[in-house]
């Protein structure tokens, strides 16, 4: 039996055809530079899609490693997975340009809201006051 003829998507992110899923768990790991484990995980919580042959071994599409390398950046900046998740719902199955250029702006725009709340916060514990009148709620912005 043929893959095409024996694959199940275990994910809802961005369906595609099953000709397009030939990536193992191991080759997306290798060329996104994760463990296998973190490939599970993001496919898991919907940030790439797999398919399962009929042996139930997970396939992946050629975008698995790119979008797994986008992930770790976007939490980086400090988004959450369900962040991330919402985020990647909004790109289509074949991106342009203009699609990335929109997802780097939204990281652009999260990391500096992120990097202006913790200058407060600097500036509040370079200011010599009791560390219990810092106001802790105020900062870092979520989402």
């Amino acid at each position: 039996m043929s893959l095409e003829a024996s694959v199940v998507t275990t994910s809802t992110a961005r369906p595609t055809s099953p000709s397009r899923y030939s990536r193992t768990v191991g080759d997306v790991a290798a060329e996104a530079g994760v463990a296998p484990s973190a490939v599970r995980f993001y496919d898991q919580h919907g940030l790439i899609t797999a398919q399962r042959t009929s042996g139930g071994q997970r396939r992946f599409d050629d975008d698995a490693a790119c979008l797994i390398k986008v992930a770790k950046l976007a939490q980086r900046v400090g988004l959450t997975v369900r962040e991330i998740a919402d985020l990647f719902s909004t790109v289509p199955r074949d991106p342009k340009p203009a699609d990335w250029a929109r997802v780097a702006a939204t990281l652009v725009q999260e990391a500096e809201a992120r990097t202006a709340a913790l200058r407060v916060c600097l500036d509040e514990l370079s200011a010599g006051n009791k560390l219990c009148t810092i106001d802790a709620g105020a900062n870092p912005p979520t989402g």
